[in-house]
């Protein structure tokens, strides 16, 4: 009984442990560094700085599945679609969302 749970120990320490996935704000971080990649430090901290100032900016999508609702049917009512159309086009905006 010992030498099963030793082994199960042991190949539960062995098992590559999945890595969070990195948070949006990391991501984000992951990805000014690597586009101001060569320069170096007040030029680098200013570059950094102006990159991530503008991911900031950008719009968040729709947290709620009742916010993603709204924001497709809003994009839908100027289409004017109906039946078939206008479940494929949001099913797809949902999705998306």
């Amino acid at each position: 009984m010992k030498a099963s749970l030793l082994l199960a120990a042991a190949l539960l320490v062995g098992l590559p442990i999945a890595a969070n996935a990195a948070t949006p704000q990391q991501q984000r971080m992951a990805d000014c560094s690597a586009k101001n990649k060569g320069l170096k430090g007040d030029a680098y901290k200013s570059a950094q700085s102006a990159c991530l100032s503008s991911h900031a900016a950008a719009p968040a999508t729709p947290a709620t599945p009742q916010e993603r609702m709204k924001k497709c049917n809003a994009d839908a009512a100027p289409q004017k679609l109906a039946g078939d159309a206008r479940k494929t086009f949001m099913s797809s905006c949902l999705k998306a969302s």
